[in-house]
């Protein structure tokens, strides 16, 4: 396919199951990443690493090293998870949970928006835990809270960037066996990244600004 496929967060987990099936479509695969891997650089066709998504120097330093490459697909995948309760309130922790999945994202994006063309994509990995209608459970206030700040952010991007023919998705992988999440998940990376990447390629202008599950289903907001 040929496209330029860019994706935080590449090292491990979703990220790295992406990049795989990028690569193997014929894409050329920018990985973005704290710490590379033996692993990461042996299939990434180009990896930078040392870039913490959250500090904005390291962002203006990821805009330089891609330079003036079109990219088709901007993945932001880049994540933490921790859990808060009222039991066991951690500020520290809700405030940083908001830094990487929720300023991260708008940064990134922000910063490369003279990479986006028309028909370029940007995804957002978001979590249904981030939905008003689907909890049920109370708890985990950072995670569920910047993740719904996260869709927020979505949607006004779909809105803003619909005339440069940008589309915006927001995607749930599902629960999936990562170290985030000390691999309790019920669906594996490659599940989680074959069902992400098919809901990408059915992004449209049409659909953009979508709040989906990886396996299809609309989520609610």
């Amino acid at each position: 396919m040929n496209r330029t496929v860019v994706i935080t967060g590449a090292n491990r987990g979703i990220g790295l199951e992406l990049t795989r099936h990028y690569v193997a479509q014929g894409d050329q695969v920018i990985c973005v990443c704290r710490r590379s891997s033996a692993e990461l650089e042996s299939i990434a066709h180009q990896v930078i690493s040392g870039i913490d998504v959250s500090e904005a120097a390291d962002v203006s330093r990821l805009a330089d090293e891609i330079g003036d490459q079109t990219i088709d697909i901007l993945i932001n995948n880049a994540g933490i998870f921790t859990s808060e309760s009222l039991e066991n309130m951690d500020f520290g922790e809700v405030k940083r949970q908001f830094s990487v999945n929720t300023l991260a994202p708008l940064r990134i994006t922000w910063q490369l928006l003279g990479n986006l063309t028309s028909g370029s994509k940007v995804i957002m990995i978001t979590s249904r835990m981030g939905s008003m209608g689907d909890n049920s459970s109370g708890g985990y206030y950072g995670y569920r809270a910047s993740k719904a700040a996260l869709n927020a952010i979505g949607v006004s991007l779909a809105y803003d960037l619909a005339p440069q023919g940008i589309s915006v998705a927001l995607l749930h992988p599902g629960f999936v066996q990562t170290r985030m999440v000390k691999f309790s998940g019920d669906v594996t990376p490659e599940e989680a990244a074959a069902g992400l990447a098919q809901r990408i390629e059915e992004l449209t202008s049409e659909t953009s600004g979508c709040f989906r599950h990886a396996n299809g289903d609309a989520l609610p907001w």
